[in-house]
This record gives C-alpha cells, structure tokens and sequence, in this order.
C-alpha cells in the first residue's frame, strides 16, 4: 500500500497534461472575449460621446435610458455575450471525454505503479471502466457546464448597464468622461470572461476526477483508499497544504480543493500482503510531508505563501495546520476548502 516514487510521479505528469489542456482552452476564451470587446468598445465610445453631449450640463437619467444609440450598444453586446458564453461551452465540452479516459488511464497506471515489480499487471488484474460509464460522466460535466455558463450574458450585461447609468456624469472632456465610463463597462464585460475561465478550468478538472472516481469503484477490493496530493511549491494556498497527505475513503469525491485547484487524487492499493504477496518488504510510503516541506522553507517564502501575518501565527504555534482549511458551500457548485482569512483566525478581540 505504499505509494512510490514512480506513483508521485504519474500523478505530477497528470496534472502537467490537465493544465495544459486547461490552459489551452483559456486561451482560446480569453482570445474570443479580448476580440468581441474590440468590436464593441468602438459603438459603445461613440454612443457615449451622443449621450454626453458637450460634457458641461448633468445628463439625466430619463435621457440615458433613453438614448437609442446606446441601447442598440447593449443589444449587440448582449448578442455578443450570448456567443461567448455558447462557444465556451464548446470549448470546454470539446475536451471533457479525453480528461475523463486520462482520469480512468492514470487510475490503473498509479495502482500498477504499488504493486512488487515482478507482478505488476500479472498477478493483480484491475478492472478498466466501461465506455458507458464514462460517457455518463462527460454528458453530466456538459449539463454542468451548462448550468454554470447560462446567467453569464444576462449578469454582464445587467452590469454593464448598471455602470454606464451610474458612470454618466458632468465631465470637463466629454472624450475623457467617455474613455472612463467605457473602462468602467469594460472592467464589468471582462468580469464575464472571469467567469468563462473559472468554469472551465473547474469543471475540466472536475470531471478528471468524477472520471478517478468511477474508475476507483470499479477497483474497490485492490483499493484502501486515496491520498489528497497538493503541487508543493511557492504558489500552493495555505488550504491545499493543510490537506495534502489526508487519507480518505475510495467512494468520497475529491479533492475538493478550491476553484481552479490543482490538488489531485492519488489512490492508495492494499498492502502487499493483503494482496497475496507474502514475504516481500514493502517500501516505506514516498508522499512527501507537507509541514516538513514547508518548515525546510525560509521565513520570507513561508510569508509569501501564508500571508506575514498567517505565517508568523503559525511559527509561534497561535494556530495549527488543521486551523488553514475550512469547508464552505458554494450555491450551484460543489463544496470546497478554502483558505481561512487571518480575520477568522485571530482570537476575538485582536
């Protein structure tokens, strides 16, 4: 049941090819929206330079939700977000089912990779995942996907509005008052592509997993259970490492690591010996120490992970590792762990 170098290092390309592929798709949607923009902040300049006029009498509000110019705007802006949030979609479902054969691939490759040298795949057979199964788990990720992407076109543009309206005001430059109201729509339009990113990166990720988990079930009686592995290195949140190394159950679902996480799942077989391999020392388990790790760490790379503050509580033992993590709700997605604030780590009254 130890999990070795060889394991690690399957889970360390696994989560290479993810980002990859997710960062693949994050191009392409942030490439469509910088492009849609392009096309659109031209109308909406000029439509604003109509609305404001010479820029030295305040514009009522009857005016600007009346200025034909301007809503036309909206309308095609609108139009436009309605696209963006299809061809994301597209983009995302493109890749759902090659995510999902790698989460059911890797499974068998890590499993493989604890078993003695001589037996692996010989003596211990483990089970692939049907065709059936996975295309279930792609076709509930696109429902998701769905779901998740379908308010984006009526939130922005909602926004948008909201900041034009609001934005609208006596300016000594109409062309100045116009470029600033037209940063401000920007700023709300391009809060769309935030979202855009965030699902597809999370549901991608998401359905690896679902994909890990099928697979695992179909494993259960070689399996003991699975290890929450985090990326050890400057840019992991005090969350992830607090849970890197727990153990859990084969059938839970994780990890559960925050929006965009990179924490992976590592099963964990039975030990040589519950497998029928008696007399052969099994190595010790290779999972690097998370607390360890970070100990070995300067105090000023430790303060760029934590936070100074963060940091420095933990050094002098005001809080303790299980204190960084906590599991919030999240409406219309699953749960998650997150980074606890240092607000909600100080004993009350400092």
């Amino acid at each position: 049941m130890a999990i070795t170098d060889e394991t690690l290092l399957i889970a360390a390309d696994t989560k290479r090819r993810l980002r990859a592929m997710s960062d693949e798709q994050i191009v392409v949607i942030t490439r469509a929206w910088v492009d849609a923009w392009d096309s659109l902040g031209p109308e909406f300049h000029e439509a604003l330079l109509e609305v404001i006029g010479d820029g030295k009498t305040r514009v009522p509000y009857a005016k600007v939700a009346k200025a034909k110019r301007l809503k036309d705007a909206l309308r095609q802006a609108r139009t436009t977000l309605d696209e963006l949030a299809a061809q994301t979609r597209v983009t995302v479902t493109n890749d759902l089912a090659s995510a999902v054969l790698d989460a059911a691939d890797t499974h068998l490759a890590v499993a493989r990779s604890q078993m003695p040298p001589a037996a692996a795949g010989v003596a211990v057979n483990f089970d692939a995942v049907s065709k059936t199964a996975l295309d279930g788990i792609v076709l509930r990720s696109t429902e998701q996907i769905h779901a998740s992407s379908l308010p984006i076109p009526a939130d922005v543009e909602r926004m948008m509005k909201r900041e034009l309206v609001r934005a609208i005001a006596v300016g000594d430059n109409p062309r100045t008052t116009a470029r600033r109201i037209l940063r401000g729509a920007e700023g709300e339009f391009n809060g769309g592509l935030t979202r855009a990113a965030t699902i597809a990166r999370t549901e991608l990720l998401d359905a690896h997993r679902q994909g890990a988990l099928t697979a695992a079930q179909q494993n259960k009686d070689l399996l003991t259970g699975w290890v929450w592995s985090a990326s050890l290195d400057a840019r992991t949140c005090p969350s992830c490492l607090s849970n890197h190394g727990s153990f859990h159950p084969v059938d839970e679902f994780g990890p559960i690591d925050h929006h965009q996480g990179r924490c992976a799942r590592v099963d964990k077989t039975l030990s040589w010996k519950e497998l029928g391999f008696d007399g052969i020392e099994e190595p010790e388990d290779a999972t690097p120490d998370a607390r360890a790790w970070f100990d070995n760490l300067t105090d000023d790379s430790q303060d760029q992970i934590m936070g100074k503050a963060k940091a420095q509580m933990l050094r002098d033992g005001e809080i303790g590792w299980d204190d960084l993590t906590r599991r919030v709700e999240t409406p219309g997605w699953r749960d998650s762990m997150t980074n606890v604030p240092v607000k909600d780590l100080r004993p009350v009254g400092q």
